[in-house]
């Protein structure tokens, strides 16, 4: 069996619901040893998000925990406590990374902050999580992906011409802003860790991710431009790269170049079009196209794509893109085995395809809280004793449900 790229790297979880857990499940399915450190209360929120998968054990898991969390093990600490602390600093001497999510300053005041965690192992790298970062006017202020959307300036854009901000359908400033940044943040870390010994920590902001996603926007904007809805080329300001509706639903024509834009004017027999790939919304020609796409059936025009070079394509909605041959075929849905359920769950499958070594989603799957505590203990070198200890006091908490 081919390793897995990530094999021997350690990373401690210690957040919750998105952000954090997307970020340690892309390291997790190439390799990565994930602990997820929860409470000794509830444990990670996301434990009890609807909707349940059907068939689940008494301590019933959402189908969102169970696709954020295949490949991890689960211990639970009280870092309120010093015996958990001590317990949270013995794994930290075999880790390789720790990841977090509080609020700034409150690793600090635990007494766990990034000096406290080098002073046990220099090589660690701490990649802290948040809204608006560990330095500046709003490191307090509590926020959700829409607000970083909103003071990145990234909502500004969405929508239609003098229409009012649309609101994104999927997390942007959470998953590309925060997740995927500290994916990078995290291994680029590792590298430097890896030639010089030396750890550091990683700041990301969400808010500072969702902004670098506008850099072509901010690219006109730095330069004394000001970028509106429905007045980008991104947000529907030509004729050319628009949605459109047809007889049963919406198309997308994104026919920017004009090698494009001229295949579907052929196609549909309209040269007369041709010169008018710009012409605004609300235009003559704008209107035309309109009549046109509404003319066929999404399946009508989805035929045309395959026929001619037009950057032409259907909106499906979700459902229909999971059963998609397109997603079937990319190996972008798959089946995990959870124990407790009745049949496998579906989950998005690794978006990241590595020809040597691709990631693997069935290596562990989603773990009860606390379920992994004595073995993760005892893997730092804890004896039965202070094992038995830890959990007698409370500091620590075996599986629950």
């Amino acid at each position: 069996m081919t390793s897995l790229p990530l094999e021997g790297v350690r990373v401690l979880d210690l957040s919750r619901l998105l952000p954090g857990p997307f970020a340690s499940l892309m390291l997790a399915d190439f390799g990565a040893d994930v602990v997820k450190v929860e409470d000794t209360g509830a444990g990670d929120y996301a434990r009890a998000a609807p909707p349940y998968v059907d068939g689940a054990a008494e301590s019933a898991k959402s189908a969102a925990f169970i696709a954020l969390n295949r490949n991890k093990r689960s211990i639970r600490l009280d870092l309120k406590s010093d015996d958990g602390r001590e317990a949270l600093m013995a794994l930290v001497e075999g880790a390789d990374v720790v990841l977090e999510s509080f609020r700034p300053g409150v690793m600090d005041r635990l007494g766990l902050g990034i000096d406290a965690l080098r002073a046990r192992n220099p090589r660690i790298v701490h990649c802290a999580i948040s809204g608006f970062g560990q330095t500046g006017p709003l490191t307090q202020r509590p926020g959700h992906d829409m607000n970083y959307l909103a003071l990145a300036g990234v909502l500004a854009l969405n929508g239609v011409r003098d229409g009012e901000p649309v609101l994104g359908g999927v997390q942007i400033a959470d998953i590309g802003g925060g997740a995927q940044m500290a994916v990078i943040g995290v291994l680029t870390a590792l590298r430097h860790a890896e030639r010089t010994g030396e750890g550091q920590s990683v700041d990301v902001s969400m808010t500072d991710g969702a902004l670098s996603w506008t850099v072509m926007e901010s690219a006109a904007a730095l330069h004394g431009q000001q970028p509106r809805r429905g007045r980008t080329l991104l947000t529907g300001e030509h004729l050319c790269y628009r949605p459109y509706p047809c007889a049963d639903g919406w198309i997308t024509i994104g026919a920017l170049e004009p090698k494009f834009w001229k295949a579907f004017c052929d196609g549909v027999g309209r040269e007369d079009l041709i010169p008018r790939q710009f012409d605004p919304p609300g235009s003559e020609a704008h209107a035309e196209v309109e009549r046109i796409a509404l003319s066929r059936t999404r399946e009508e025009w989805a035929a045309f794509g395959s026929e001619h070079d037009a950057c032409l394509e259907p909106v499906w909605e979700l459902e229909e893109a999971l059963a998609s041959d397109l997603v079937r075929e990319r190996e972008m849905v798959v089946e995990i085995d959870q124990p407790g359920a009745t049949a496998p769950v579906r989950a998005l499958g690794v978006p990241i395809k590595l020809s040597g070594t691709p990631g693997d989603v069935h290596r562990l799957p989603a773990p009860g809280l606390g379920e992994h505590t004595e073995e993760v203990l005892r893997e730092a070198g804890l004896d039965e004793d202070r094992i038995a200890a830890l959990l007698a006091s409370g500091a620590a908490g075996t599986l629950v449900g």
